[in-house]
């Protein structure tokens, strides 16, 4: 059986390119029985750019609950936060920091990206690329899903775990990036990559009337409402193609080139449309978001079935060293 390991930035709620880009596959690959999936929370990683507590459980409840939602089977799999966990994902971190060069960590994406400016560069994201290689070695991980972006990053893993194997006793699974090709790229409100950054996400788990809001600043061209449009050059449409079925989205494109078919309608139809194909998801989260205690037990359970293995991982971890 393969393990699989993901982790996910309490960075906030997730939003519909986090959906469909990321957790939806994700929850796929989990109920393949060959697979055994770890899905954790990141909130110590959040730290490096979170620092009210508030705001960071706030972002582990909705990340959480997300995730139940959309289908993730926490009885099959492993279900935690980091911080639950912190002494053995911290200590493995300190142990594996010995031997990462620093040559290594001024290379990385994490710490390059923000170097210009080394005055906002904290030393928990200069060691970013440490703690993440421990987060999957800890687990003992096969897989990690990961985009281009962050198959640098999972290298690094790979290549501090060869290095403590070699030095001391083989002791982790070597892990290997798996890249779905097929992810798609999800279009944000104005067209570019939907992102919190750019700040042109659809939040699926808003009230009716926020989503509404949301979906309406989508941005289209000046096309009077009489003449026809072209689907393949509008947000709206690119938006609503990834959700409907092959029948939806050819009516759509006959109402688009016929004329008399505006884009308050599309957008009207794009709210609908996520309204019936989530209406589930959104009731799952507002529960869980509604009752702590619920997804408090569902996290301590998964907490307490990871800890078993952390612990076997770093036994061998500090008898390799010598420390046991």
């Amino acid at each position: 059986m393969a393990r699989i390991l993901t982790g996910i930035q309490a960075s906030g709620k997730p939003h519909l390119g986090n959906i469909l880009g990321a957790i939806l596959p994700a929850v796929k690959l989990s109920q393949d029985p060959k697979n055994e999936s770890f899905l954790f929370i990141a909130d110590l990683h959040s730290m490096t750019s979170v620092k009210d507590p508030d705001v960071l459980k706030e972002n582990t409840k909705a990340v959480a609950a997300a995730w139940l939602a959309c289908g993730f089977d926490t009885d099959k799999n492993y279900f935690y936060r980091q911080s639950k966990l912190a002494s053995y994902h911290t200590e493995l971190m300190w142990y594996l920091n010995c031997l990462t060069p620093f040559p290594m960590l001024a290379n990385a994406h994490s710490f390059k990206d923000k170097s210009d400016k080394l005055s906002d560069v904290n030393a928990g994201l200069f060691t970013y690329p440490v703690l993440q290689a421990a987060d999957i070695l800890l687990y003992q991980a096969n897989f990690v899903p990961v985009g281009k972006d962050q198959k640098q990053h999972l290298e690094m893993s790979k290549d501090i775990a060869a290095v403590f194997n070699r030095t001391y006793k083989e002791v982790f699974v070597l892990p290997e990036s798996r890249i779905d090709e097929s992810v798609m790229t999800i279009p944000g409100t104005d067209g570019q990559k939907m992102s919190k950054s750019y700040n042109n996400y659809i939040d699926i788990f808003e009230p009716e009337k926020a989503l509404y809001k949301s979906i309406k600043r989508i941005v289209t061209d000046t096309t009077p409402l009489e003449e026809p449009k072209n689907p393949d050059h509008c947000n709206v449409f690119a938006l609503y193609s990834l959700l409907a079925s092959n029948e939806e989205v050819d009516q759509m494109r006959l109402n688009y080139e016929g004329g008399n078919y505006g884009y308050g309608h599309a957008k009207k139809a794009l709210l609908d449309l996520i309204l019936a194909r989530f209406w589930k998801e959104r009731e799952v989260f507002n529960y869980y978001m509604e009752n702590e205690e619920a997804l408090e037990t569902k996290l301590a359970e998964g907490e307490k079935k990871a800890e078993v293995i952390a612990k076997s991982t770093m036994s061998a971890v500090r008898k390799a060293l010598g420390f046991d």
